[in-house]
């Protein structure tokens, strides 16, 4: 393999002028760099991206915190966010925290130690004093999760407004005894879409009861079975429930199945992001479509933009309520 004193020597330059060619500097004139270029091809020379980088203080690598891999809402994002990157000439380095402050220790690292040149945050567990204080010294992007007081760039939807129009929808229906399956409340999204949630009874004047109301600590299929099953089991059961994601949506549509109750019949369901696997239940589910490739997308070229010293600005994007046969 070619060295890059060979192609000066080829080209009759300095390795110091191959180096600016080959690193786009402005300082050389057409005439040298048609010259170095001829000699890079004649010679199959390949330069090295790392010792590159290096020299220009940077890694070409973005991280992605997500808190788990097995979680479906997050492929889609990730998707987006590296299709971008790659097209950006970065590439992505996907980071499974599994809630672990050691292993959140150890991405937040590599951004000090240079080794990565920013961060997409899409990890509600993620310790948020050190997120911010990391932030204003690193790019760092969240993405759907946010920080309210606005120090984090981000990229998100209306979590209030949507899951107020996923409840009024079943309102409109008809339904009046509609209870709630939410996530941890200390996660700024469980808390938003319980406030929609709420403003919906409210306007139409039914109870906010709190037996209706289960909230896990664990964001999975068997949550959400669980979450049903004590639901079920209420004197004053409900006749409509409102997960604040798919996957407990999921779960709790196992356990209406197994108790002989029919959807919507029995009990209407609605969930919420719109995983590839809610087209796939029987009946199929209703759901909140969050649209996450574009999320992806836009976190990537924002973070981007912010490894760049570019000013970037705060995105909620559009929602849509995607009716089917669970409701």
């Amino acid at each position: 393999m070619a060295t890059i004193h060979e192609v000066a020597q080829k080209a009759g330059v300095s390795a110091a002028t191959v180096s600016r060619v080959i690193n786009n500097r402005n300082t050389v004139s057409d005439k040298t760099r048609i010259r170095v270029e001829q000699a890079i091809h004649d010679l199959e020379y390949e330069p090295s991206v790392l010792g590159r980088n290096l020299r220009n203080s940077e890694s070409r690598l973005l991280l992605v915190l997500i808190p788990s891999i097995s979680n479906p809402f997050y492929s889609e994002i990730i998707n987006g966010i590296e299709d971008t990157a790659i097209a950006q000439g970065y590439n992505i380095l996907l980071c499974e925290t599994d809630s672990n402050p050691d292993r959140e220790a150890i991405y937040f690292n590599m951004i000090r130690n240079r080794l990565a040149d920013g961060i997409i945050s899409m990890d509600p567990t993620v310790n948020k004093e050190k997120l911010i204080e990391l932030a204003n010294t690193y790019p760092i992007v969240q993405c759907s999760e946010y920080e309210k007081d606005g120090s984090i760039s981000f990229v998100t939807i209306d979590n209030e407004l949507a899951a107020y129009q996923a409840v009024r929808h079943l309102i409109k229906l008809g339904q009046k005894k509609i209870a709630l399956i939410n996530s941890d409340e200390k996660f700024l999204y469980a808390r938003e879409r319980r406030q929609g949630y709420e403003k919906a009874l409210r306007e139409f004047g039914l109870p906010i009861k709190h037996e209706w109301i289960y909230i896990t600590d664990q964001l999975g299929f068997q949550s959400g079975q669980q979450a049903m099953r004590v639901l079920l089991n209420l004197d004053d059961r409900p006749t409509a429930v409102f997960a604040v994601s798919d996957i407990l949506a999921i779960g709790a549509l196992k356990e209406i199945n197994i108790n002989d109750l029919r959807v919507p019949q029995d009990i209407a369901l609605v969930g919420f992001d719109k995983i590839s696997f809610s087209n796939m239940t029987h009946p199929t589910l209703t759901t909140v479509a969050q649209p996450m490739y574009k999320m992806g997308c836009l976190s990537a070229t924002m973070l981007i933009n912010k490894i760049r010293g570019k000013r970037v600005d705060n995105i909620v994007m559009d929602h849509e309520l995607i009716i089917r046969e669970s409701t």
